[in-house]
């Protein structure tokens, strides 16, 4: 049970992580959806703690918010 209560707070600092990335560039969630290959609906999932994400996903969404993918991981900043 400790597993998943740890997994849900790693998924929810990462998408705190790239929504305060993206609203620091001011960009929407369809905006940075054009600069990337992920949908609108899935970043909103995946902001909101939602959904996990594949590596794949990550490298996208590091390319949408043009920052270093391990810029993602960088959590202290919140």
């Amino acid at each position: 049970m400790a597993i998943k209560e740890n997994n849900k707070s790693l998924l929810l600092l990462m998408g705190k992580r790239i929504k305060y990335l993206r609203k620091e560039q001011g960009l929407s969630l369809r905006k940075l959806a054009q600069r990337c290959d992920v949908d609108f609906s899935d970043i909103n999932k995946i902001e909101k703690g939602e959904r996990n994400m594949q590596m794949t996903t990550l490298f996208e969404l590091a390319k949408g918010l043009e920052v270093h993918p391990r810029d993602l991981f960088d959590f202290e900043g919140e």
